[in-house]
């Protein structure tokens, strides 16, 4: 999970300086057979435009990526040590029972050798946890869900980099049109407000898996 997190952060990173050194005219964009700009001045802006709205595809994949991770190192564990229902917190029973609601019955039997461990563990689909709607808010409630803290640093930059993301991914708004609404200093700061939140969120995950607070209190 952190490691990923490292990863993926790392990739946004890269990213967003070279944005920072082509917004800066530090670099160019050379055509190796001429040995001249490759684009023309007004070219080159309207790239820019685009390169910085891709900043927000990087940015919620890293969020979405990093929920999800949590998400299933809590079932990993869970996996781990064969924790059984009758044993986790009230509110992680509802969460394995809305799970389960979700599947074929018909299908799963098979799986469930022991119902009170299996279930856990074999109704939960990664796959399944989220589709383009992670922002604070949602991570908010996932924590309700599962139990664990919610990070205290201020989230609202992740309801940003989510509406633009789907704004492109829906196609309800062009690249330009969203890399024109943004100058890099205000992208740098959405990406170090994200950064800081995810960092968080993931101390939380860990504290909570560290206390075993997936389990009931006696």
């Amino acid at each position: 999970m952190k490691r990923d997190f490292i990863e993926r952060r790392r990739e946004v990173r890269r990213y967003l300086q070279f944005v920072q050194r082509l917004d800066a005219k530090r670099i160019r964009l050379v055509d190796d057979v001429l040995n001249v700009g490759a684009f023309e001045h007004s070219e080159e802006q309207e790239l820019l435009k685009t390169l910085k709205a891709n900043l927000f595809l990087l940015l919620y994949n890293l969020v979405e990526a990093t929920v999800k991770n949590a998400i299933e190192a809590i079932f990993d564990r869970l996996s781990r040590e064969s924790v059984s229902f009758d044993v986790c917190r009230n509110e992680l029973k509802k969460v394995v029972l809305k799970n389960l609601r979700a599947h074929n019955v018909d299908k799963i039997q098979i799986k469930l050798v022991s119902i009170a461990q299996h279930v856990v563990t074999e109704t939960f689909r990664k796959e399944q946890l989220f589709s383009g709607n992670v922002d604070a808010r949602e991570i908010r409630d996932t924590a309700k869900k599962f139990g664990f803290a919610n990070p205290i640093t201020d989230g609202n930059e992740l309801l940003t980099v989510k509406s633009n993301r789907n704004d492109l991914a829906h196609g309800d708004k062009t690249f330009s049109a969203v890399g024109a609404d943004y100058d890099v200093p205000r992208l740098r700061k959405i990406a170090i407000d994200v950064f800081r939140y995810l960092a968080e969120f993931i101390e939380n995950i860990d504290a909570y898996l560290n206390a075993k607070s997936y389990l009931a209190t006696s």
